[in-house]
């Protein structure tokens, strides 16, 4: 304990360090991992949940998931993925998407040149419409299950 009156001794730290950028061969795998995870995304937002059919807790992940995709495409958000991976690759040295698989073949699918907001709004009720779909079904199965075992008044 301190005496009465004595400043307690500050205990000495490092001083923080600012991140170091990447190399530019760990940028570009860092843009194409975080290409790939946002089309895992968005095949979970469109499909995911068919999961729920399988499994109803997959309903809590999915759901968030669901609201976000149609939230973005209506409101024409951009998702904060976007900026990470153009800063990443502006990091590979790079000025655009041109080179390997993940360029030529994933990221036209997530960043169509012509989309236009009225295609944006489309795609967020596509999305709302498929899901709403889905888990239509979802509940009736499990209703249907619900009433077999005898667990739910008809």
């Amino acid at each position: 304990m301190p005496e009465p009156g004595v400043s307690p001794r500050r205990i000495a730290r490092p001083p923080l360090r600012r991140l170091e950028r990447p190399s530019p061969v760990t940028a570009r795998l860092l843009a194409d991992a975080l290409v790939a995870a946002h089309l895992a995304f968005i095949v979970f937002v469109v499909v995911g949940g068919l999961l729920v059919l399988r499994r109803p807790g997959w309903a809590a992940l999915h759901l968030p998931a669901v609201a976000w995709g149609a939230f973005a495409e209506l409101t024409g958000t951009v998702c904060p993925l976007t900026p990470l991976e153009n800063s990443l690759r502006r990091d590979a040295g790079e000025a655009g998407y041109a080179g390997g698989f993940i360029e030529h073949y994933v990221i036209p699918l997530l960043y169509p040149e012509a989309l236009t907001p009225r295609e944006q709004v489309v795609l967020g009720v596509v999305v709302i419409a498929v899901n709403a779909i889905v888990y239509l079904f979802a509940w009736r199965f499990w209703r249907r299950d619900q009433l077999r075992r005898g667990r739910m008044p008809p």
